[in-house]
């Protein structure tokens, strides 16, 4: 049944290498007797018998005649331990040596997905989101450079995708294929990062918008932030020794300092924007009435709206005459679906700046007292006591609140006001609140931590906001040196 083939014809002549040898008998095809692989084909090498089972009889003669021409055309030796000719050996060899590069020196698609994962568990939905963000910008400067290249939008899409950990198994959304495809084969190693350019290139990807405009201040320090955890991992892992952009100067970003005096509301502005909020939306979805007291959470307790989206009326002391106090446990910030445990837009935090099971209780005038005692008449709870709710009953939106508040402003303030930064989004009756704080005495400690912030931020946001009133502080120097108007004018 099994014959030799001309094992000695067109071999070169001399020994082998320690190892291999010339003692190869191949035999011819033959069957199994199963009908899932039936045929056979079987070679001896010095006196082993080494073989393999095929579904069809074409694929059997084409490993044969693979086998046939290692002997016979390319004379080469086998080897003893694998049965397999020395080409073969060597390719083998050589796909382990990528396999083992590529486990200590992942391209960036790859190392991406993995830091996202061993991340994931442990973050914030937010947070998560600002690492796919930097993750995403970082990949446009470790991309192979080649004519068939992805756009960059398109690269950004496809990262963020990417490096959910639900989406490992899935295939890309329509219009992501190719660029998940050709960014698996042609995104660069991070040992690319090691190079000047390549690592100069990703920094100034982090601190650039898409249409070459630099990014603000805050974009580019949260993009960098991510980034320097993913080097750190890096580094833990032993892909790289150090961060290579840790020396990198920072670019000099477009950044929110001192906050502009122009968004801030006086007293009356405030009341008038307020009330012009009530009557934005028909009568019978109450869009704006919804969101009087909402609004004044923010305009008169300095609250972040995600904060007031998770207000509860447990968490509320509101007496019948004088202050109040809200006592804040928990924000309800908007993440998306994609990266929340839940698979709902509003994520569940505690408060910002805080451990998660300190709270914030902060006092509040009457005024406010006075709103949301109207509020929970009026309105009543959600079904899980929240006080603000939408029209059925759901968390209130983030674009919900915002379109309230734009098309509150023409009610509220004149042509040349509406055209100006006054109130120019909900944030600014945050820090009108947080500078009329100031701007009472209230110390800068009190100011941060009724606002849950630190007294570093105050400083650094708030000091331009207090200093237009400088005559009245010269004032106040003249009385304290004991200056007087006559001393003056004797000078």
């Amino acid at each position: 049944m099994s014959t030799k083939s001309n094992s000695t014809a067109g071999r070169p002549r001399g020994s082998a290498r320690p190892g291999y040898t010339f003692d190869v008998k191949l035999w011819v095809i033959s069957k199994t007797g199963r009908k899932s692989r039936p045929w056979r084909v079987r070679w001896v090498v010095s006196g082993r018998v080494w073989g393999g089972t095929f579904a069809t009889y074409p694929l059997a003669e084409s490993r044969r005649n693979e086998l046939w021409n290692a002997m016979n055309r390319r004379g080469e030796a086998f080897e003893i331990a694998s049965g397999l000719p020395e080409s073969e050996v060597r390719n083998a060899e050589s796909v382990e040596a990528e396999k083992a590069k590529a486990k200590n020196d992942p391209n960036w698609w790859l190392f991406a997905r993995e830091f996202m994962k061993r991340r994931w568990r442990t973050a914030a939905a937010k947070t998560r989101e600002g690492f796919a963000d930097s993750l995403a910008s970082a990949a446009l400067g470790m991309m192979a450079e080649r004519s068939d290249a992805p756009d960059a939008l398109t690269v950004r899409r496809a990262v963020r995708w990417a490096v959910v950990p639900s989406h490992a198994d899935e295939e890309p959304p329509p219009g992501l294929e190719k660029a998940c495809a050709w960014l698996a084969e042609n995104a660069l190693p991070l040992s690319a990062l090691t190079t000047s350019d390549t690592a100069e290139d990703v920094h100034y990807r982090l601190a650039y918008k898409l249409d070459g405009k630099l990014a603000a201040k805050d974009t580019y320090k949260r993009r960098r932030r991510g980034f320097n955890a993913a080097m750190n991992y890096a580094v833990q892992r032993g892909y790289l020794e150090s961060n290579p952009i840790a020396e990198l100067e920072r670019y000099a970003t477009a950044g929110r300092g001192a906050i502009d005096p122009r968004v801030l509301m006086n007293a009356r502005q405030g009341r008038d924007f307020l009330t012009a909020v009530s009557y934005i939306g028909s009568v019978h979805r109450n869009r704006g009435r919804r969101l009087v007291a909402f609004f004044g959470c923010i305009l008169y307790a300095a609250m972040r709206p995600a904060e007031v989206v998770a207000l509860r009326l447990e968490d509320c002391h509101l007496p019948e005459t004088g202050w109040g106090v809200l006592t804040l446990r928990e924000t309800r910030p908007v993440s998306g679906k994609t990266w929340t445990d839940s698979g709902e837009r509003h994520d569940k935090r505690g408060l910002k700046m805080r451990d998660p099971d300190t709270d914030r209780p902060v006092p509040i005038p009457p005024v406010l007292v006075a709103m949301l005692r109207a509020h929970v008449k009026e309105f009543g709870t959600a079904a899980d006591g929240r006080l603000f709710q939408n029209e059925r009953g759901g968390l209130v939106g983030t674009s919900s609140y915002w379109r309230v508040w734009q098309e509150a402003r023409p009610f509220a303030f004149p042509p040349h006001k509406v055209a100006s930064p006054l109130a120019g989004k909900p944030y600014d009756a945050r820090a009108t609140c947080i500078t009329d704080w100031l701007r009472s005495g209230l110390p800068v400690a009190e100011v941060a931590r009724r606002a849950g912030t630190s007294p570093e931020v105050i400083d650094r946001h708030y000091a331009g906001c207090i200093d237009n009133s400088e005559a009245e502080d010269n004032k106040k120097i003249e009385r304290t040196m004991g200056w007087s108007e006559d001393d003056a004018d004797a000078a």
